[in-house]
């Protein structure tokens, strides 16, 4: 039975419930509130909240558009009341006001009319608030929404004198309800209405001098501090959820809209750690530094996925990485022991001390800090096709300078190599090392070190195993010879990096440290959050295996015994597991040859052959148990060409 449609007089009913309960308490330009009025505030935002909900769950969706959401004066008004609410200082109050426009929105939306008005009123006003605390003063644009400029108008005089004592505190308020209307419509999937939520939110971002900007958010320390961290907290979060959207969103138009805004953003990353570190990362709170560099290496990792990112940018990323994640990337690769059996930060982790606790966020702050340094190493050795190697002037403001550099694609591709030549040199002193066997067992030491140190994480796991698979590329590459000091250093920065990240090493690796568990490949597959990335990892290096099957044969692992074997989401009984091992809790140590009589006690030497027969077991399991899934239907997508690819290896295996 369908629930009732909303009619006129309920929707007339919830205006004047809004306009006539808030307007006592808004009429005054300078609001000062009793503690018994706030107390009568806080209840009766709660009964509209109440009623909203109420009308949200009792309207049928299919019923004809109402008329009264037609007339934009009822919701200016209602906009104007919950807004100016927002100015005051009770934090429980804005916190219920903002929950009664995110509940309106919710109604909006499911009314379908009127959300694009919604949408560009918010932004108006969070424009109004950033002009009334900045000394640079100007005016919100007004547009975007078809034919309703007058409307717009309309609220923009009802606004202007209720901002005026507008704070950071109001314009986060603002910031925090668009981004809670962007996850209820992430979990609806109305495309539509997210479409116009990313083209309507660009003219609020846009339109503010974020230049002139330094004098609100560039202190550290005082009496606005706490009001500037919660602002740019907020900010940064809805700026990581905006560009995240893009990515759920089927069939966006891929037009200028959205490239402005990816774009804008862009620049404002120099301005946005400036801001949430200080000058050279040196913020005061050691909390709050974690939280930002967190949030702030999330929105850049996000970025690079949204958008083909130039040169000049990826240059001036590693200079901003350089200044505010240096110590991260210098970092040792050493792993932290986890407690598999309750939450990080549980009080239950007694056994944890608090230098432990703070290595475990280091160690997460690491992996980020690392993967986007790779990824803007490889995205300049490899541009992607449609990436320009050229420095368009909208994405020269960061403030960092260049020299004209006439072939910016052999400098993009040297830039990278030599940045990523440093650093592993920083790990893996080249000048350590004396003959090949040696080399070969250090690299193969740091490879395994590297890739523990991600094991933890899985969505970020497979896009970095994506990302090293670049190197094989790399390696084919042409690299002119007069942009090198040399011939024998280019062929050093090539070797070197091939070896180190060698894909059917890591790929080896990969398994042993899954001890083969052909089990927890299959959960990698069948998940939502790493089935697709696990799949195009399986497909691309098992394609590199066929071709190079002697490489992949040849491999060695050794391995340090232990009682349990590292089972991240099943624990599998020994029975199941092809290579005999308990299940655990913990991770299985692995070390190179060269530390192989230092603890020959305790070690399994595992030869080529042996590392090859339990990669191959492992594999040909998964095959087995993908195609039993996949004859019940119970596979959660069509894993046909994954399949041909096993099989495929599984010829290779028969012939070998």
């Amino acid at each position: 039975m369908s629930s009732p449609s909303l009619s006129d007089p309920e929707f007339s009913r919830l205006c004047r419930l809004i306009n006539d309960s808030l307007h006592p308490f808004t009429e005054s330009e300078n609001i000062s509130l009793s503690k018994e009025e706030e107390k009568n505030l806080l209840l009766i935002l709660s009964q509209v909240s109440n009623e909203i909900h109420r009308l949200i769950h009792t309207t049928n969706t299919a019923s004809p558009l109402n008329p009264y959401l037609e007339n934009h004066q009822f919701l200016s008004k209602a906009i104007s009341h919950l807004i100016t609410i927002l100015t005051l200082e009770s934090r429980f109050i804005q916190h219920l006001a903002g929950n009664v426009l995110v509940t309106l929105s919710e109604f909006i939306a499911l009314s379908g009319k009127s959300w694009d008005f919604l949408i560009r009123s918010l932004c108006i006003c969070f424009e109004f608030s950033i002009s009334n605390i900045s000394s640079c003063s100007f005016e919100p644009s007004i547009g975007g929404v078809e034919g309703s400029d007058s409307d717009l108008l309309c609220l923009v005089g009802l606004l202007k004198p209720k901002l005026k004592n507008a704070s950071l505190f109001t314009v986060a308020g603002i910031i925090r309800i668009l981004r809670n209307i962007l996850k209820i419509l992430k979990e609806e999937c109305d495309d539509e209405l997210v479409q116009v939520f990313l083209n309507l939110i660009r003219f609020g971002i846009l339109n503010v001098p974020w230049d002139s900007m330094d004098e609100i958010f560039g202190g550290n320390g005082g009496e606005e501090d706490e009001l500037r961290i919660v602002f740019l907290g907020n900010f940064i979060q809805f700026l990581c959820s905006l560009v995240e959207q893009f990515s759920f969103v089927e069939g966006l138009d891929d037009s200028l809209d959205k490239h402005v805004i990816l774009l804008k953003i862009i620049n404002l990353m120099p301005k946005l750690l400036y801001w949430c570190l200080g000058k050279k990362g040196e913020c005061v709170n050691t909390c709050i530094s974690r939280y930002f560099r967190h949030k702030l290496l999330v929105l850049m990792i996000r970025l690079s996925f949204q958008i083909p990112l130039d040169c000049m940018v990826l240059v001036s990323w590693f200079q901003l990485l350089h200044e505010y994640f240096q110590e991260l990337l210098c970092q040792p690769l050493t792993e932290v022991e986890y407690q598999y059996d309750c939450l990080e930060d549980s009080p239950f982790m007694l056994s944890i001390t608090d230098g432990e606790v703070h290595s475990m966020h280091s160690c997460h702050l690491q992996r980020q800090a690392i993967f986007l340094f790779l990824r803007c190493c490889f995205s300049l050795i490899n541009p992607r096709k449609d990436t320009g190697m050229h420095c368009p002037s909208a994405i020269l403001k960061s403030g960092l300078s260049f020299d004209r550099i006439p072939d910016m694609s052999c400098y993009g591709r040297k830039k990278g190599l030599l940045e990523l030549y440093t650093w592993l040199s920083e790990h893996l002193p080249v000048d350590m090392l004396v003959d090949r066997e040696t080399y070969m067992e250090k690299c193969i030491s740091f490879s395994f070190s590297f890739l523990k140190l991600y094991m933890h994480e899985d969505d970020v796991l497979f896009k970095l195993l994506l990302q090293l698979l670049s190197v094989q590329a790399c390696e084919e590459q042409q690299f002119p010879e007069e942009r090198w000091e040399s011939q024998d250093m280019r062929e050093d920065v090539l070797f070197h990096v091939s070896n180190i990240f060698n894909p059917i090493h890591l790929f080896h690796l990969f398994l042993a440290e899954l001890h083969y568990d052909h089990q927890v490949l299959l959960d990698y597959l069948i998940s939502k959050d790493t089935g697709i990335s696990c799949a195009e990892y399986l497909l691309r290096c098992l394609r590199m295996v066929c071709d190079s099957w002697q490489i992949f044969t040849k491999f060695s692992v050794y391995g340090e015994v232990k009682n349990q074997s590292y089972c991240k989401r099943r624990k599998v009984s020994s029975e199941s597991s092809k290579s005999q091992i308990e299940p655990s809790s913990g991770p299985a140590k692995f070390v190179p040859l060269y530390l192989e009589k230092k603890f020959k006690s305790d070690l399994e030497y595992r030869t080529g052959e042996q590392a090859y027969q339990q990669a191959k077991d492992c594999l040909l399991s998964l095959k087995n148990s993908m195609e039993n899934l996949h004859l019940k239907n119970l596979f959660p997508y069509n894993p046909e060409v994954l399949l041909k690819r096993l099989t495929r290896f599984q010829e290779l295996c028969f012939k070998q």
